[in-house]
């Protein structure tokens, strides 16, 4: 091991970057696509339930009924959503299009645009369609 100093370049930091819209997307896509790990366990357990008999359903079903639960099936929705649209733009990416800076930056607003509209679309038809 040599004794000199090491004086080499430190590599840069995500607080050396100024965020932008393709940079925080990507994070997002990272992050609801761990988060769909934890929402397909949600959905594992109601199945397990609906499997188990009825007085656990009801008490799944209550929970998922409450207002935290709905927050949190509304948040899946999201997460499942933004995950597609963002699939989508790589997809995109894949055929080798779309890499222009001003292009880009409009597919990231879109995915985010695209993603709230979607979910607030999925749960007002939703709960139109209930019985």
């Amino acid at each position: 091991m040599s004794s000199a100093p090491q004086n080499r370049p430190l590599s840069p930091h995500l607080t050396v970057y100024k965020p932008i819209p393709t940079m925080v997307m990507s994070i997002a896509h990272r992050i609801t696509g761990a988060a769909l790990y934890v929402g397909t366990i949600l959905v594992a357990w109601w199945l397990i339930a609906a499997a188990s008999g009825e007085a656990y359903f009801d008490l799944v079903n209550g929970i998922f009924g409450s207002f935290i639960g709905r927050l949190i099936l509304f948040g899946y929705t999201w997460a499942l959503v933004h995950h597609m649209l963002g699939g989508i733009r790589h997809f995109i990416w894949d055929t080798g299009k779309g890499f222009d800076k001003d292009v880009s930056t409009k597919m990231a607003w879109a995915t985010l645009a695209g993603s709230i509209i979607l979910t607030i679309l999925i749960w007002i038809i939703g709960y139109a369609t209930r019985m």
